[in-house]
Parts: C-alpha cells; structure tokens; sequence
C-alpha cells in the first residue's frame, strides 16, 4: 500500500514552486555571489546545453594545479566510522591528541559498538569500563590501565607532540554526539543546524526522544537521511533569522503588512541554497542493487519510498516547524534526499595516526629500536586497520555543478597538506581558459558499457569523446 503524506496535498501549490529549478539568471547570479565570497578565482559557473550548468576555467590552469577548494553545505561522518576517527563535527578535522585516537579506538574496538563513542570524546568525560579483550579482531591485547592511560593522556607516546592535534571542543548544546576542533566551529555548526538538530540539554528541537530515534533509524538504515535533516534545519534556522530582519525593518518603517501563507516568500529565500542542485525524488534516482532482480525494481523502489516516509515521521515528530511545514513534505524529503544521492562526493580526511607510526617506522637505528620497545605494542593491538581515514559523505555547491566526462580534465584529491573536510579538486590536465572542468562520477577505466551502465543512474548517457570513440 503507497504510503500518503497529508502535507503534499495540503502545500502542493508551494512545493512545486520549491521544486521548480531557477532560471539560468539567478543560477548565475547565485554561483558568482558565492564564488565572489569563497575567492575562489579561476572558475565560473555557467549554463550548458546538455546538462543544466557546469564549471567552466576563467584562467589557465596547469597539471595538478588547484582550481578550488569547496567548503561543503552540509556533510556527515559515517556512523561506522566514529570507532576509529574523532574528528570535528563541522570540518571534519582530526581532534583531540595522538593519544587519544589511539587509546579511544583501542578501547571502542573492544566495546564492539559505536554507541558507545560519542561519551568518549574528552578526557574529562572519560568513563572508562573494564573489558575482558581489547578487540576480538587482534590477537594482541593490552592491559586496561595503558588504555586508559592513553585515553586520558597520562601517558605521552614518544615524538607525538611533532603531530598537534585541537584540542576538543564540547558542543553548546551539551550533546555527547558533536565535538569540535574551534569554539569558531562549534557555534557555526550551531547557528547552521546543530541547534535544532542536538540531543543535549540546550536543544532547540521539539523532542530529544523522538531526535534520537530519527539518528538511531538513520545510523541503522542509511546515514543521507542526516544530511536531509542538516538541510531542512537550516533552512528552518535561515527562514527565522529572516523573519526576524523582515519583522523588524516592518518597525522601523511603521508597515502593517503582515505576510501570509506561512511566510512562504522568506522562506522560498531561506531554500535559495539549496534550490540550485539538481534533484530527483530519491526512491526514482537510487541505483538498483545487483541482489534485486529487474522484474522486482518496483517493489524495491516501493520500498524505498517507504523507507524515506518512515524517516520523515520520526524527524517531524522532532523539529516539525508549523511555519515551514512545506519542507516536511514527503515530495520536498525525497527530492532533497535525490540531492545528495546524485551530487555527493565521499567525505576522506587522511588520520594523523599514520604520520605518526611511519615518522617512528623512519627513525634512525639505534632511537628507532628504543622508541619501538613503547610504540609497537600498541601498533600491534590496532592491527593491520591501525589508521582509518575519517570518512563519510558531504554536498559541495560548487563541486556538485561540475559535470561528468570520462576523460574528466579535473580530479577530487587529497594532497598531504588538506587535512580538512573540503573538496579539493586539482587539475588533472591542462586545462585551457573558457574549457569546462569536469570530473568523473565512476571508474573512467571501466569497459564503454559498463561506464554507461552505472551513469544511467544518473539520468544520462556520456557523449564525451572518449564514449563516442568507443562506441563506434
């Protein structure tokens, strides 16, 4: 039975106008405001004939050289992946110390659970309990008293200070799921949608239980509803902000106007962000797992659909805000979730873990062998995973208008330097003034069919030069 959400019926006239893609004029004027406000010079973004718009060179660029660094809209670490990386909830660095990382995942490896390391963040909220193994992946175990030292920074590991790390940061709200490397990155994590989205004891939200049921069906199922939730928060927290401005320049000027229908004007403003990324409704654009059978694409994409309805009723039971209701639409849910699913890029921040153990794995004979008698027990109880990059997956605005080509003249790469959350993307050729970057959405090594195979997902066929070439 299809699931039936009363807010599309009741706001269908507002949701389609949510819906309904900007002209090439205020796509332009919204991308060069932002480029504008990143100085990210050297790139324009313009519209295309084929593809709606792209990313086009406003200057030469070399081989490697960087055409920009995108700071994301929204992003989340995998909830997986919290065992063994402590980074920053905004920017995704690296926080804490080495001894830290190194002792919070030891000790999480031997919990065997993920719940259990967002009250593991600091050593002042430490509690540690005893296990009966460290991990029942490695066979090496460590005493419980050199992890917790670890953990609490009482015991420093040889040449760690060479590898600073912030210093951890606890959310405003008073959650134990957000840290931060910055007070700078905590309140603009804050003041973007953490504030509705915390589970602590300042939450703006409606229910702490019910929030914590929607992350717990988030962690269970599929962690891109968290990225719809940051978007439908902010544009919750950008719409209020605005009425307040529009509230008080009504004051100031003595006006008796009073807007209606929800406010709906400031709030199309407030969805300006994200009403330039290209959408689909996300149970259409999801790609068909290999397990699921053509004939049982239906039921599966039924699935789906109710899969994202049962997310939204448990996020509207947490921050459902009666002046925004239109974005509590199942059509507005699925559409920004089809967002993310086609524009997202993976979310790696290299760990300093491993700077570390391959800076004593260079050291000089005889200090190499000293410092290995303090260091190697614990690279033995890591085991061969003894340093995991922080991973996840973030929506970049400018990176997600760059456009796919096979031949891609550009990349989205690490360089050792970039130890953030950004999107770099390097030159991956010559790229000529006036010539589109593009970048590659899969493995551009892949046979011609199977390349077209896996972008039909994207709702196109590559007419790039190298697919033309091949399949003549």
């Amino acid at each position: 039975m299809e699931v039936v959400c009363p807010i599309d019926a009741q706001f269908s006239e507002q949701i389609a106008v949510l819906l309904e893609p900007p002209s090439p004029l205020q796509v332009q004027e919204y991308f060069d405001e932002l480029i504008t406000s990143k100085q990210c010079n050297g790139i324009q973004v313009k519209p295309t004939n084929d593809y709606g718009k792209g990313v086009y060179a406003d200057m030469e660029f070399e081989e490697d050289d960087l055409v920009l660094k995108d700071q994301m809209l929204f992003g989340v670490q995998h909830s997986s992946n919290k065992i063994d990386c402590l980074v920053c909830s905004f920017c995704f660095r690296f926080i804490g110390s080495i001894e830290l990382q190194i002792g919070r995942k030891l000790y999480l490896q031997g919990l065997g659970s993920p719940k259990d390391c967002f009250d593991l963040a600091s050593k002042d909220q430490i509690e540690f309990q005893h296990c009966s193994s460290t991990t029942s992946r490695n066979r090496f175990q460590l005493p419980n008293e050199s992890i917790e030292s670890l953990m609490h920074e009482n015991l420093a590991l040889p040449y760690s200070k060479k590898f600073p790390l912030p210093s951890v940061i606890d959310c405003l709200g008073g959650c134990k799921e957000a840290y931060y490397c910055s007070k700078s990155c905590a309140h603009a994590d804050w003041e973007l949608c953490h504030s509705i989205l915390c589970t602590g004891d300042g939450s703006k939200s409606l229910s702490k239980k019910a929030l914590s049921r929607f992350i717990e069906h988030a962690n269970e199922t599929n962690d891109i509803f968290l990225l719809a939730a940051k978007a439908i928060s902010s544009t919750i927290l950008k719409y209020r902000k605005l009425k307040v401005a529009h509230n008080k320049e009504k004051e100031k000027n003595h006006i008796a106007e009073v807007l209606g229908n929800h406010n709906f004007s400031l709030l199309f403003k407030a969805w300006k962000p994200l009403s330039m990324g290209y959408k689909r409704r996300w149970w259409e654009c999801i790609a068909l797992p290999d397990d699921v059978d053509a004939c049982d694409e239906a039921a599966f994409r039924m699935q789906i659909r109710q899969l994202a309805f049962e997310s939204l009723e448990l996020l509207k039971e947490a921050i459902i805000n009666e002046e925004c209701l239109p974005l509590f639409s199942l059509e507005i849910y699925g559409h920004i979730i089809g967002m993310f699913e086609l524009n997202n890029l993976d979310l790696v921040v290299a760990s300093p873990v491993e700077d570390y153990f391959l800076y004593i794995d260079d050291l000089p004979e005889p200090e190499k062998k000293e410092v290995d008698e303090i260091t190697q027990p614990f690279l033995d109880a890591l085991g061969e995973d003894y340093s995991v990059c922080c991973q996840g997956t973030a929506f970049f605005p400018l990176q997600s208008c760059m456009n796919h080509s096979c031949c891609p003249t550009a990349k989205a790469f690490k360089r050792d330097e970039d130890r953030d959350g950004q999107a770099t993307i390097l030159a991956s050729r010559p790229i000529k003034k006036g010539e589109e970057i593009t970048i590659s959405y899969i493995d551009e090594d892949l046979p011609f069919n199977e390349r077209q195979a896996l972008l039909a997902d994207y709702g196109f066929r590559c007419k790039c030069l190298k697919c033309i070439q091949e399949e003549t």
